[in-house]
């Protein structure tokens, strides 16, 4: 009995060890969970991709490369991107390109198993008029 108990809290211990180490991963990778999830589920595709396709994509490849050019100059010279690349303007500019091909790939993901995000109205609702009410009031 006291070997069941035993391996029972080893179990436990270990389980304990898992569970942090998958939340510190989880945490490491939160911004790119983020980034993929509002993409997947807080963009409506159906209405983004004619919008892109009527030219919105321009200022949208500026904003990419405007991200770029800034990143090259915050970035640190001596630093490594992803622990093996020379942070230049062509590579971040490459790391800038994945992330918006990522959130095209959700854009297409969606719409491939149809999963268009709820509506949210951000306009109030038109004012109601009540016809017959008088606003005389004696």
């Amino acid at each position: 009995m006291v070997e069941l108990w035993q391996t029972f809290v080893q179990l436990v211990v270990t389980l304990g060890q898992f569970l942090g180490e998958l939340l510190l991963l989880g945490l490491s990778w939160a911004l790119l969970i983020a980034w993929l999830a509002w993409w997947l589920w807080g963009v409506n595709w159906k209405k983004a991709w004619p919008v892109l396709a009527q030219g919105a994509w321009v200022p949208a490849v500026l904003l990419i490369v405007l991200a770029a050019l800034v990143w090259s100059q915050i970035a640190s010279s001596d630093s490594l991107l992803f622990g093996f690349i020379k942070p230049t303007f062509w590579s971040l500019l490459a790391c800038a390109g994945l992330l918006a091909g990522t959130a095209l790939f959700c854009g297409w993901l969606q719409g491939v198993f149809g999963w268009t995000p709820a509506e949210v109205r951000v306009e109030p609702p038109p004012p109601a008029h009540h016809h017959g009410h008088h606003h005389g009031h004696h």
